[in-house]
């Protein structure tokens, strides 16, 4: 027999998976899975068992799934010979029969688009290794150290193009929108970072001048695809290696970070907090995506951490602070997470190890 306490908590994460309903985006429930690099696609080419991984998931009441960071077509956007791609036949069939499978569920699927840039080693298992790191000023966002050149416009102008060029196959093969990899240290976020963006032209200078990169993929991306296709933007304040780092010191800087992206064609923010459900600013108890959320009026995933805290995502979804909770970890080990915390099967789940990061389940 349900006792109170159990039908409560019942009631409580019911608002985790209400359907989720946007002008360009409708979704079963209110959870994503999280893009997570798996980087196990030899010679970038995604394999049977990504299929079966994404279905296990797309089966058990996940909403929308988008898929680790698959490389646009430019030689230098991979760091890694696993990491797969989003380009070539051999790769775009694969992502094909990916799509296909998911949506023999209810679920829905985006494939995130990325550059690596200055994150792109010079020596190891890369494709192209002739290929040499790019990035706004040569900074390698890792170390701070400068170990190339500033990109020159025309590069800017290839590269802007390869991510259009992306997105509008995704859209062929029937994904149901694209993520774009703005955050995390790889090359857009590296535009975005003082840190790493020291150029004097266009694409630097303040807040505003360092988002006019990320501004042109977004609106390359958008002329390629439509008014009507779904551009996801994920950015993060923090950076591997870097957790303290800080995009904007205050709602302000936030928001004159984020109004130009809504302006280039962005349909959903998907913020990356290292720690959620961790205040953005100082004195003030509103997370990042809560900020995202007020100062856009776009939707917005709320994702980050370490540790899946379902009452706070509860929280902010019942407040309106987000409209979709990512679920990293917690996925990445159960298959069925999602489906056993609807059903109060809390005791049933299976906990996060290394061990889950060396294996496709």
């Amino acid at each position: 027999m349900m006792t109170t306490s159990t039908a409560l908590c019942i009631r409580e994460v019911e608002a985790l998976f209400r359907p989720f309903s946007d002008r360009k985006l409708s979704l079963v429930s209110r959870i994503v899975m999280a893009p997570m690099n798996r980087k196990l696609a030899p010679d970038g080419i995604p394999t049977p068992e990504m299929a079966r991984y994404y279905c296990r998931r797309a089966e058990r009441e996940v909403g929308l799934i988008i898929t680790e960071s698959a490389t646009i077509d430019d030689e230098a956007a991979s760091d890694d010979s696993c990491m797969p791609q989003f380009y070539g036949g051999a790769a775009l069939r694969a992502w094909k029969r990916i799509c296909r499978a998911v949506h023999a569920t209810s679920c829905k699927i985006v494939p995130q688009l990325c550059h690596v840039g200055m994150r792109r080693p010079v020596t190891g298992d890369i494709p192209h290794p002739e290929a040499y790191p790019v990035g706004p000023s040569g900074i390698n966002p890792l170390t701070l150290e400068k170990t190339g050149e500033e990109m020159s416009r025309q590069r800017i102008a290839d590269i802007c193009a390869s991510f259009a060029r992306s997105a509008r196959l995704a859209q062929l093969l029937g994904f149901d929108g694209v993520e774009i990899q703005g955050g995390h240290g790889y090359l857009i976020d590296q535009f975005l970072w003082k840190e790493t963006n020291h150029r004097r032209d266009i694409y630097g200078g303040d807040i505003v001048g360092r988002t006019r990169f990320a501004c042109e993929v977004i609106h390359a991306v958008r002329k390629a695809v439509g008014s009507r296709f779904p551009i996801i933007f994920r950015f993060s304040q923090w950076k591997e290696g870097h957790p303290e780092a800080r995009l904007a010191d205050s709602p302000h800087e936030l928001s004159e970070l984020l109004q130009p992206l809504c302006a280039a064609g962005v349909d959903v923010f998907d913020c990356s907090e290292n720690r959620r459900p961790e205040p953005a600013f100082v004195g003030n108890p509103l997370t990042l995506a809560a900020w995202t959320r007020l100062l856009t009026h776009k939707p917005v995933i709320s994702g980050g951490g370490a540790d899946f805290n379902v009452s706070e995502s509860v929280r902010m979804v019942r407040s309106g602070e987000a409209d979709l909770i990512a679920v990293g970890r917690a996925l990445l080990a159960d298959a069925e997470w999602a489906e056993k915390m609807h059903l109060a099967r809390e005791s049933d789940i299976i906990p996060y190890t290394l061990r889950a990061l060396s294996r496709l389940y």
